[in-house]
Parts: structure tokens; C-alpha cells; sequence
């Protein structure tokens, strides 16, 4: 066999595995299962209200606008989804519990391959259609992962530990790239913006505060003083540029890392609320250790044994498994080596700009979101401000909808949420950032509001006006704070509030059913 063909097997084949990552591709597996099912669940609860037919914003109209754009084939490369064949609300539900029920199943370990598969197409399914709700970084990580899992993962029914087919080195490699490029890239971004408050290490005095949905112990931690949050602000910086390179060190330097980056992610855990983002960046730090680090708490027949209940393959002949194997092995090898060089082009382009680099893998596997360029936190926000929607029977009496998750009232301790994601309430923290003709879903949902629609009105905590709608919709923008102690001691409130005025237009319901603008809003101090 001549060098290539053998450099290829060492690679991408799981005969010639990595065979000392049994357990950590166990664990990371198991956790995947686990973070896919979280996004699932809180998709049941929402994906009618966000993006069904009554919705926000319906898919159906958003994939009608792409196939008026794009030829037959080209509309499901832009948007590659099971909506095409059906966007209604039955089909929606279907693909949520068809997800949900393969993320449980990958996390007993039945068949992973098969269910890493199915959990693939159908949060790729949701991304692809979900418009303004779908634009996270988390959900790109999440993608790329469950692409990559798809061949780091064992084959068979119950396959255990999979000794028998070790992760291809390859699988594993590029999961372990994934991982780096998360916190590389984010300190890359924090360097390149030029942004003062990484530059004068204020980037965490008020982070806690700020964030999208912040923790009650966020809270206690905001109230540190500055020295604090200014190491917490170059340790970012340190872990994020110089830490992450010890994932290509020697051994011991790779478990010296885990053990500074998992009690990291964990504090982020318990004080913001990033819905899966620091579960699935805590499980690809796994992939840091290998099987020696937990020779104890494996089970003896797992450390010797291949996987006793995996189906068996059936025996093709000889010629026909080679064929077979062979054309297995190609495609792997070309999938791996396109995501290893869009994403390396990516991280290259962020650091020199452009350079005449082949750009075109890049623009090819764009929409399926497996080869993505990261960057968290590059800018800081420096207020929290807040969008409420309220309803009015006679223009002069205003009553606020209540929201589930987000800061509303003022005696309401920030829970810990994650990683269920809310992506109503975050997406509406985005759209506090900016103005109401650059966030289309807020007079969308005042539309909605006006006619009392069940679906999103599930999106929020409670409806004020059940006997029947209300007469006119406005969306107002508050500035929210942190109490101090005293504050707090004093009047048992989590926040103060400031009322910045209209955020966008007043509608209001014609007795035909119509909705119409009633009053402008004013321009807005800023609030960035």
C-alpha cells in the first residue's frame, strides 16, 4: 500500500482510530444527546409562536420569498429544510419531536450515528427557515459539532464504547478545532474591534448586568469590586489568545488546560444565561483527555471488550466490502477536508483580511452552518435596556404583558434558565440595541398582539387580555440597572428601571380587523 492510501486510512478511517479516546468520545457524545435535547425542548414549547403560520415571522412566507428568488435546486441549497415539503404548524411539531425523541436516544446511546443524523436534519431544518430567531453563534457550534459527531461517532445499535471503530483521527481533530476556535476567535474579535473596554480591562464591570439574561448570582458578582472584574477581564483575554494553544502541547499540558477552562465555563454558566452555548463549549473540552485519566471509572469488560450488542454488519463479499468501505472512507476524507479548509480560510481571513484564497468551499457550505467563524463579546454593551409590549383598551390605560424569562419586574430575582433558550425574549434584547425598523419582529408582534393570537401569546408569561384583545399595541423601551446592596436590603428589589420612551409605532385594530399606526415614535437617546 503506498503512503497515501495509508495516510488517508490513518486519518479519516476508525480501523486506524484514535484508540485512546474511547471514554471522552463516550462522554462528549452522551452530553451532545443531551445539549440537542435541550434545543428541541424549548422548540416544542415556541417554533408555533416564533415562525408557524400564525407566528412572527411564518416560514412559509419566508420560503416563498425563496423560491420566487431561486431556480428549484438552488432554493434548497440557500434554505435546506424539511419545510419545503411541509411549513404548516403539524409539521413544525413533527420535526421538534422527531428531534427530540433522536436527542434522548443518542443520549442512551441507541444508535448514534442514525440519531446524530436526525438531530442534524432537523435543527438544520429549523435554523435554515427560523430567519431572525435562528442568527446565534450557538446555533452555527451546535451544527458544526452534530456535522462532525456524525463521523467521530461508533457505528451499530448499542455499540458501548466502540473499541472495535475508535474515533477517525481526523473527527476528532476537527472537533478539538472547533473547540479552539471558539475561544481563539472570540479573543481575536476583542482585539481587532478596538473596543476601550478590553483595552482598559472595564469590559466586566458591568458584563453581568448587561447581558442578555443575567443570574441572581450575577448579580452578587457584579457587586465585587473593580479589581476583580479587571482580572476576570484579562484572564478572557489570556485563556482566550494563550491558554486554548496548550490543546497542541504534550499530554499533561492538554489535562492542565481542561482543568483551568471547566471551572471557567462553569462560572459562566452560573452567572449569564447563553442558553446551550457553555454546555457544548464544557463538553468539546473533554476531548482534551484521553482514556487513561479515567482507567478507574470504566468498567473492565468496556476496556477490552468490542461492543458485545452492536448489530453485526452483514458479510458482503470481499470485493464488494472494499468497494463499499473505500467509498465511505472517500467521502469522509472529502467532507472532513472541505470543513478543515473553510474554516481554516475563515480564521485566516480574520487575521490578514482577504488573500487570494479559493473562497468558494466557503460560499458552498455557508447555509448548512458546519464550518463557521466565531467571535464573542468583541464589543460590549454598555447598557441594559429593555423592549415591553403593552395593550390598551382606550389609549390611556396601559397594561405590560409579562414575559417569561427576561428583567420586567423590578422584585423578580434573574433566574438561571440555561440551556433552555427563550429566543422570543433574546432576540428582543438584540432588537433593544437598535431601532424598531431594523427588527422587524417587534410591530410583527404588536400585529399579532392586536388579534390575540394563542401562538404568541404562549411566548409570554400570562395574557392581560383574555376576555378580548386590546384596542392598541405599543412597544416601550426601558433602561434596567442592578439595585446596589442597600438598594436592595432596603426594598427587596433586583433592579431599578428608567422609562426611555415609545420604541416603535402605536397600532391600533380598525373594526375590518386591520391594523394601522396611531402614533410615531420619537427619536430615542441612544442606547447601543
Amino acid at each position: 500500500m503506498g503512503r497515501w492510501p495509508s495516510t488517508l486510512h490513518w486519518l479519516f478511517s476508525s480501523g486506524d482510530g484514535a484508540a485512546d479516546r474511547l471514554v471522552p468520545r463516550w462522554i462528549v457524545l452522551r452530553a451532545l444527546g443531551l445539549i440537542y435535547c435541550s434545543a428541541f425542548i424549548s422548540l416544542l414549547f415556541q417554533i408555533r409562536g416564533l415562525m408557524g403560520p400564525g407566528g412572527i415571522l411564518p416560514a412559509q412566507g419566508y420560503l416563498a420569498a425563496v423560491a420566487q428568488s431561486f431556480g428549484p435546486l438552488m432554493r434548497l441549497w440557500f434554505a435546506p429544510t424539511l419545510l419545503w415539503l411541509n411549513s404548516g404548524s403539524s409539521m413544525l411539531m413533527a420535526m421538534c419531536w422527531a428531534g427530540f425523541a433522536a436527542s434522548l436516544l443518542l443520549a442512551i446511546n441507541f444508535w448514534p450515528r442514525a440519531m446524530l443524523a436526525v438531530c442534524f436534519v432537523c435543527f438544520l431544518s429549523f435554523v435554515s427557515a427560523a430567519q431572525d430567531f435562528s442568527g446565534y453563534q450557538s446555533d452555527g457550534m451546535l451544527l458544526e459539532a452534530g456535522f462532525l459527531a456524525l463521523f467521530f461517532a461508533p457505528p451499530g445499535l448499542r455499540p458501548g464504547l466502540g473499541v472495535a471503530h475508535p474515533p477517525s483521527r481526523a473527527s476528532l481533530f476537527l472537533l478539538q478545532w472547533e473547540w479552539f476556535r471558539i475561544y481563539f476567535e472570540s479573543g481575536l474579535v476583542k482585539l481587532l474591534s478596538g473596543d476601550e473596554e478590553w483595552r482598559h480591562l472595564t469590559a466586566m464591570d458591568e458584563y453581568y448586568q448587561n447581558g442578555p439574561l443575567p443570574t441572581w448570582i450575577g448579580w452578587y458578582v457584579e457587586h465585587l469590586p473593580h479589581w476583580f472584574h479587571a482580572a476576570t477581564a484579562f484572564s478572557t483575554l489570556a485563556l482566550e489568545l494563550v491558554i486554548v494553544w496548550m490543546l497542541f502541547l504534550p499530554r499533561r499540558w492538554r489535562i492542565v488546560c481542561f482543568f483551568i477552562v471547566t471551572p471557567w465555563e462553569i462560572g459562566v454558566i452560573f452567572t449569564a444565561n447563553y442558553t446551550f452555548l457553555n454546555y457544548l463549549v464544557l463538553t468539546l473540552g473533554f476531548l482534551l483527555l484521553d482514556d487513561r485519566g479515567f482507567t478507574r471509572w470504566v468498567r473492565g469488560s468496556w476496556k477490552t471488550q468490542p461492543e458485545a450488542d452492536a448489530a453485526p454488519d452483514p458479510e458482503p463479499a470481499p470485493a464488494a466490502r472494499r468497494l463499499l468501505l473505500g467509498f465511505g472512507l472517500s467521502i469522509s476524507a472529502a467532507l472532513l477536508t472541505l470543513v478543515a479548509y473553510v474554516t481554516t480560510a475563515e480564521l485566516i481571513t480574520m487575521v490578514f483580511g482577504r488573500l487570494p484564497l479559493p473562497m468558494q468551499p466557503v460560499t458552498m457550505l455557508e447555509p448548512f452552518r458546519i464550518a463557521n467563524q466565531y467571535g464573542l463579546f468583541a464589543v460590549m454593551t454598555k447598557g441594559r435596556y429593555e423592549i415591553e409590549f403593552q395593550g390598551s383598551r382606550d389609549g390611556q390605560n396601559w397594561v405590560a404583558y409579562p414575559f417569561r424569562f427576561k428583567p420586567q419586574m423590578l422584585n423578580r430575582a434573574p433566574g438561571i434558565y440555561a440551556p433552555y433558550q427563550p429566543r422570543f425574549e433574546w432576540n428582543l434584547w438584540f432588537a433593544s440595541l437598535g431601532s424598531w425598523r431594523q427588527n422587524s419582529l417587534v410591530p410583527r408582534t404588536e400585529v399579532r398582539l392586536l388579534k390575540n393570537d394563542p401562538d404568541v401569546l404562549k411566548l409570554f408569561a400570562a395574557n392581560p387580555f383574555a376576555a378580548s384583545p386590546p384596542r392598541q399595541v405599543r412597544a416601550v423601551l426601558w433602561q434596567y440597572w442592578f439595585t446596589s446592596m442597600q438598594q436592595k436590603r432596603a426594598t427587596g428589589d433586583w433592579w431599578t428601571r428608567r422609562l426611555l420612551g415609545l420604541y416603535a409605532p402605536v397600532l391600533q385594530q380598525d373594526d375590518q380587523g386591520q391594523a394601522g399606526i396611531v402614533t410615531m415614535p420619537d427619536p430615542l437617546p441612544a442606547h447601543d
